[in-house]
């Protein structure tokens, strides 16, 4: 029976052996998808290990809007991170699809100026699988305009579900899965935990 020790220094092989192979040094785009909680905040918290490293980053929320979320208030006034608040909340709430649409459309330009800009080093575009959904926007420019971005800028983007054509292109695709949530249970939304 091997040791701790001898399994350790195998895995450690295989793993060395791995990292030795990875030489590719560019930008990934990450998508966070699924029905669980937790894929801004993961965006969030990958955007401040970016930013903890002295890198400039910036954030298009394309769906919330009527409240200032807890990530917001700790990084708006960061000098590396440009925040950008472009939805008006959810579409059951705002009921106006011509306002939904001009909303995306102005959040996508503003998307289109970042992913031009080789100072930003990583994007979030959080929610901006709904506006595919909801066929706010069209896909297809979305995809070149990520594909010919500068070449080690970082993007994610997050949503409950992912168009074919995004999944296609990226590198990392992390799927959250729900299994229970609190809402369900009666409890309400809180500042802090939901937004």
């Amino acid at each position: 029976m091997k040791t701790h020790q001898e399994r350790m220094a195998k895995k450690k092989a295989v793993i060395d052996e791995r990292i030795a192979k990875a030489t590719e040094e560019r930008g990934v785009l990450i998508l966070l998808k699924g029905n669980g909680k937790g894929k801004s905040s993961s965006a969030f918290g990958t955007m401040a290990r970016c930013v903890g490293h002295g890198k400039r980053a910036a954030v298009i929320q394309f769906v919330k809007g009527r409240t200032e979320t807890g990530e917001y208030k700790l990084f708006r006034n960061h000098e590396l991170i440009d925040w950008h608040v472009m939805g008006h909340g959810f579409t059951w709430e705002t009921q106006d699809k011509t306002q939904d649409i001009a909303a995306a459309e102005k959040a996508w330009a503003v998307a289109e100026q970042l992913l031009a800009d080789e100072r930003y080093e990583m994007l979030v575009f959080d929610e901006l699988s709904y506006m595919f959904k909801y066929k706010y926007l069209p896909l297809e420019p979305v995809i070149e305009a990520l594909k010919n971005r500068p070449e080690n800028q970082h993007v994610m983007i997050t949503g409950r579900v992912m168009p074919e054509g995004l999944e296609e292109i990226a590198d990392t695709i992390s799927s959250i899965r729900d299994e229970r949530h609190a809402f369900r249970l009666g409890v309400k939304a809180q500042a802090g935990i939901e937004f």
